[in-house]
């Protein structure tokens, strides 16, 4: 039971990921490659941040002359929280460039998410400095977690589940990440629905109607990538403080995930239905992340994990539309 709370959080946590993707994806039908690097960016800038601060960064700065040395501020890190929206900062920065190369300089989408993707990760090791940071050492969102369920249960105490025991601490854990996806739903629900968001929405849906009413697509397009990826870096901030390590190639292949969630979501929602269709894309992303568990719970090599990733993703690209034919052919 305890590695299926643990597969939950950790879906519930790519699902940032997956609401980031419905956004390039389903709002705009736009193939956003960038997914992969920004999210290794919000977890090098997480773990930078909290482990040695703001001086890592402009330190590095200053060697190549971006930055004067005398401004550089003082070693130490920053509370995980600042650091986890910093990195969102910084994700919402990779989806920015990813926009302007398309809209502005008219480099088409899927190019230009493969160029800033691949500049992000020449950033992400420059940031870093090395190939990966241990987080074990540092204070961090998980470890809060874990403090609040020492505080509340008490420390080397189990949780009974019905025939199952529990650890407090995966328990706070998944309470935490259910309530932090939770307000993340509601807060995006709530811009897509204001006259911004429904104008983002209508770019996606009509451009040229849009444009008729003096709405530059432009800059929805642009500002579309920028939460996107912003949301992106979110999860990856939060998945390496939630892993206790952040690496430079841990964003491989997370665009598919993001896909396969939002995928699998409508066909578990069967509904595009702005509200609908968010809450699917957090409930795919558990379910996604659970049969993952469960084909490593039986004992698959990991070395063979993406392979089956991507019959997952094929599965679900291609059943809805069998099944829909199916029942109509019944009918």
């Amino acid at each position: 039971m305890t590695l299926l709370l643990s597969a939950w959080t950790v879906g519930l946590i790519l699902a940032l990921l997956a609401l980031g993707v419905y956004i390039s994806f389903r709002l705009f039908s736009f193939p956003d490659i960038t997914v992969d690097g920004s999210f290794a960016l919000g977890a090098v800038l997480a773990a930078v941040l909290m482990t040695r601060g703001p001086h890592q960064l402009f330190s590095s700065l200053s060697a190549i002359y971006l930055w004067p040395a005398a401004w550089i501020p003082a070693p130490g890190g920053i509370h995980p929280i600042a650091a986890s929206l910093l990195a969102m900062l910084g994700g919402a920065l990779a989806g920015t460039c990813t926009g302007v190369l398309h809209t502005r300089f008219r480099i088409n989408g899927l190019l230009a998410g493969i160029l800033v993707m691949t500049a992000l990760y020449s950033v992400n090791l420059f940031v870093l400095g090395k190939s990966n940071q241990p987080l074990l050492d540092v204070p961090t969102l998980a470890s809060y977690g874990d403090a609040l369920a020492d505080a509340a249960a008490g420390e080397g105490t189990r949780l009974q589940f019905l025939i199952w025991e529990l650890a407090p601490h995966e328990v706070a854990l998944f309470g935490l990440s259910l309530l932090l996806v939770g307000v993340a739903v509601v807060l995006l629900y709530v811009f897509l629905r204001t006259e911004l968001g429904t104008a983002m929405r209508a770019t996606g849906d009509n451009a040229q109607m849009i444009t008729a009413l003096g709405v530059d697509t432009r800059n929805m397009i642009t500002l579309g990538l920028a939460i996107s990826n912003g949301l992106v870096a979110l999860a990856g901030a939060l998945f390496a403080q939630y892993q206790g390590f952040a690496d430079v190639q841990m964003g491989t292949g997370m665009v598919v995930w993001g896909l396969a969630s939002v995928i699998i979501g409508e066909a578990l929602v069967g509904s595009r239905q702005l509200g609908v269709a968010l809450i699917g894309a957090v409930m795919g992303s558990a379910l996604f992340r659970l049969l993952i568990a469960m084909v490593l719970l039986v004992g698959l090599n990991p070395n063979y994990l993406k392979f089956f990733t991507a019959i997952f993703v094929f599965l679900a690209l291609v059943l809805p539309g069998r099944l829909s034919r199916l029942r109509a052919l019944r009918r």
